[in-house]
């Protein structure tokens, strides 16, 4: 059975599971007495859990001796989802076993029978003002988080930007590689978060090019097997820039960093690791970055045609590529296109990289 009643000011919930109707009767009255309450009666203890978990209740009174389900039981059942809703247990048994056995299983607190009216209004006004602060402390800590990720987002673009201003090969670049990026994950079949994450630390991926001099970092022709050496190191300074940090966005930007220039086949750098050994997020960069490099026009070179890129990218798939990141990059190919339009190298300078 379940009944319910609201009251005038109802916004706080509280479920009474009792498998006595005269015992459900007594203590919706006692609840009619605290303000802005609305009270969900069950004589059914299965009913009343099932009704708990889908409900997020602000109090659960719960009878101990009941058919079926103790009050235990239930209290340990609704644990398993629910940490922090208070729960008061009525019981005619004063043994000290089993109080600690409650408290062991979920229990918060108990009242004795018979019923005194004003210890279960004052006992039930105190949990739901304890739940109701842990409710508002429980906001505080993700208002709090949310500003520390979007502090470390605003720490990534910034040095994203940073990296544009010296590399001729950044630009609208960190945007579009950053969006394939997502793309290929997403076809991939990683989670929605998986895919943010990758698209707010992909830009990060050529940072330590702030490490190179500007001699070979600028020289319009074919660098030199020295210079080539030189500038092979900013997957390294890149590492070294971002792995220091606490910040888990940053960690992930400094496994890219380290990760994009592998090759599947192991003839990469820095490391020389080869197929699932490089991670996940790098061998999907790799792809995502040299497809919008060649594609692009540069000082020092045409860019290529997409057929061409799109060429290339198959004929190294398995050598320089993750044959599976080729395979998603090119899935739904149309939105790689609507990419390239949405973020040109034109109008750069008015967007933002985390822009989706």
């Amino acid at each position: 059975m379940y009944d319910h009643t609201t009251q005038e000011c109802g916004d706080m919930k509280i479920a009474i599971i009792d498998d006595a109707q005269m015992n459900l009767t007594l203590l919706k009255h006692m609840i009619r007495k605290i303000p802005s309450c609305e009270a969900f009666c069950f004589l059914d203890p299965a009913v009343g859990l099932d009704w708990c978990l889908h409900n997020s209740p602000d109090l659960i009174i719960v009878d101990y001796m009941m058919p079926g389900m103790s009050g235990i039981e239930l209290a340990q059942r609704y644990r398993n989802s629910n940490a922090v809703t208070p729960i008061l247990m009525i019981t005619a048994n004063h043994e000290t076993e089993l109080r600690h056995q409650a408290l062991q299983n979920g229990v918060t607190d108990f009242l004795n029978k018979p019923i005194d009216n004003v210890e279960f209004t004052a006992r039930a006004k105190n949990m739901l003002a304890l739940h109701r602060s842990h409710q508002y402390l429980e906001r505080e800590v993700r208002a709090a988080t949310a500003q520390l990720v979007d502090q470390e987002r605003e720490t990534i673009f910034c040095l994203s930007r940073a990296a544009e201003y010296r590399d001729p090969e950044t630009g609208g670049h960190i945007v579009r590689m950053a969006h394939f990026s997502r793309h290929i994950a997403a076809n991939m079949g990683l989670g929605v978060s998986e895919q943010e994450l990758l698209l707010q630390t992909a830009p990060m991926h050529d940072i330590g090019k702030v490490g190179i001099p500007d001699s070979i970092l600028l020289k319009p022709g074919k660098l030199t097997p020295e210079e080539f050496a030189i500038m092979k190191q900013h997957s390294t300074i890149g590492y070294s820039v971002l792995n220091n940090s606490k910040s888990p966005l940053l960690q992930v930007a400094a496994e890219i960093a380290h990760a994009h220039h592998e090759k599947f086949d192991g003839s990469g750098y820095p490391q020389g690791l080869s197929g699932t050994d490089i991670p996940l997020f790098g061998r999907i960069v790799a792809v995502a970055d040299v497809f919008d490099a060649l594609t692009s026009e540069r000082p020092y070179k045409q860019a290529w045609s997409v057929e061409e890129a799109v060429a290339m990218l198959r004929d190294g798939s398995g050598k320089h590529f993750d044959p599976d990141c080729v395979n998603a990059f090119l899935t739904d190919f149309e939105n790689i296109l609507t990419i390239r339009t949405q973020f040109t190298d034109e109008d750069y300078e008015t967007r933002d990289p985390r822009m989706g």
